[in-house]
């Protein structure tokens, strides 16, 4: 019997492919991206960026999308940004979104592309955002800017100058049917240290009917020689323009006036509150000046039967402001609603 000759491989036998996960489709896809990539075509990513203006191999077949010419005086990989429909607007709001392009090419793993020229130079599509970054700057280191707002505000806080302070009062009679019709007959201001600026009598343009002695202190013999009211008028609103008005509800002094005054440059003693509280009444109610300077001053004014005196009751208001200036000033500053 002839011996049986047995063609037996000992090797190792060879490990079967391991079989791809998902559909065909995938599968398909899966071998197609490996001979890509054995081929090379799929490492044009990690290569250095192309000649300006040549096409990029892996996005060819795409049809794809056209690219920006050399703005920048080197090579970007970022897509042009969309033609503007709208004007400079829309211009100025792609300038950016070819930065971020830029950055996701680079994540992807292109090499780093030049940086943008709005933040190294003056010329190329980012000239103008450098530009409004300096103009941003300039207005925040500036004369209107935050640093300036923020020296004005703390210059704020400083009550106004003596010099630019003075405190008015009026006294008033009636015309008119009745005497119910309030005319000026008296005008008098004084300085932050009380000094008289101006004290006249003023001869009002109708005839007086009713000259309330107890409480104005004026008599006929007051208007022999007293001041036409447009003259006192006219002398009155010079010494006033530009400056700090003090008074005791003084809208009746304006309104006998026939002025009025800039209301941040207004302070009325019988509306701040600070006074009231430091005299132990409501805040919300409006006391009467002999009231306010007896409780905070510890002085009586407009006492005896000869009538209430311009003057004294000038100076009367210009102490009781002293009393909350530093308090009251500070207070306006930071609610510039209610000066």
């Amino acid at each position: 019997m002839d011996d049986l000759i047995l063609n037996v491989d000992f090797s190792a036998p060879e490990r079967r492919s391991k079989k791809e996960p998902g559909n065909r489709k995938h599968q398909s896809f899966v071998r197609r991206r490996r001979e890509l990539e054995r081929r090379g075509v799929l490492r044009q990513k990690q290569l250095p960026a192309a000649a300006p203006g040549a096409p990029r191999p892996g996005r060819a077949r795409r049809g794809g999308a056209k690219r920006c010419p050399k703005e920048n005086g080197a090579a970007t990989t970022s897509r042009c940004p969309p033609v503007s429909q709208n004007g400079p607007k829309d211009k100025a709001r792609g300038a950016p979104q070819n930065g971020v392009t830029g950055a996701k090419d680079e994540a992807r793993g292109a090499a780093p592309a030049a940086p943008p020229v709005s933040q190294n130079g003056p010329t190329g599509t980012g000239a103008p955002t450098q530009s409004k970054a300096k103009a941003r700057g300039a207005a925040q280191n500036g004369p209107t800017g935050t640093g300036a707002k923020a020296k004005a505000r703390g210059a704020g806080t400083a009550p106004p100058a003596p010099s630019k302070l003075v405190a008015l009062d009026c006294e008033m009679v009636g015309t008119g049917p009745g005497g119910r019709t309030s005319a000026l007959a008296r005008c008098s201001i004084v300085t932050y240290e009380g000094d008289v600026v101006y004290d006249r009598y003023v001869r009002p343009e109708a005839a007086i009917v009713d000259y309330r002695t107890r409480w104005s202190g004026i008599r006929p013999r007051h208007m022999a020689q007293a001041v036409p009211f447009r003259r006192a008028q006219q002398q009155v609103l010079q010494i006033l323009a530009g400056k700090v008005v003090v008074g005791h509800a003084i809208h009746n002094d304006f309104k006998a006036l026939h002025y009025c005054h800039p209301k941040a440059l207004t302070r009325d003693t019988s509306q701040i509150p600070l006074l009231n509280r430091r005299a132990g009444f409501p805040e919300n109610v409006n006391i009467s000046l002999k009231r306010l300077t007896k409780a905070l001053l510890n002085q009586d004014i407009q006492v005896g039967k000869s009538g209430h005196s311009s003057v004294e009751d000038a100076r009367a208001t210009m102490e009781l402001y002293k009393v909350v200036e530093q308090e009251w000033e500070q207070h306006l500053q930071q609610n510039p609603e209610q000066k």
